[in-house]
């Protein structure tokens, strides 16, 4: 098993496919043991509940639904506590910066 679980959101899950890949490489270069994968905001709850992601990333493109996974992340990380959140940079998204996202998913888990 991982050490950590990342979770990527966007409108399908195809668009955030080729930066889940990118971040996987990334993370390997950097030595993190990771699972990060990617699936459509439709199935984010029921990830939540099966994965168990230490960090859940929301695509800019879904940016409108921040508040309606705060509650979906609320209370279901370690202890109890909400599983941190965050949306992408649009800058690193559409330059498919795996490195640049890895790190924002590094500092919201580390906090």
């Amino acid at each position: 098993m991982a050490e950590q679980t990342i979770m990527l959101n966007c409108s399908a899950g195809m668009s955030t496919s080729l930066l889940v890949t990118k971040m996987q490489q990334a993370a390997k270069d950097q030595g993190i043991d990771a699972h990060i994968f990617a699936c459509p905001a439709s199935e984010a709850s029921q990830h939540i509940e099966q994965d168990h992601p230490d960090c859940v990333l929301l695509g800019p493109q879904i940016r409108y639904m921040e508040d309606d996974f705060k509650n979906k992340v609320k209370g279901q990380g370690k202890e109890g506590k909400d599983i941190p959140l965050g949306v992408i940079d649009m800058r690193a998204y559409g330059m498919m910066d795996g490195k640049k996202v890895l790190q924002q998913a590094e500092d919201l888990i580390n906090g």
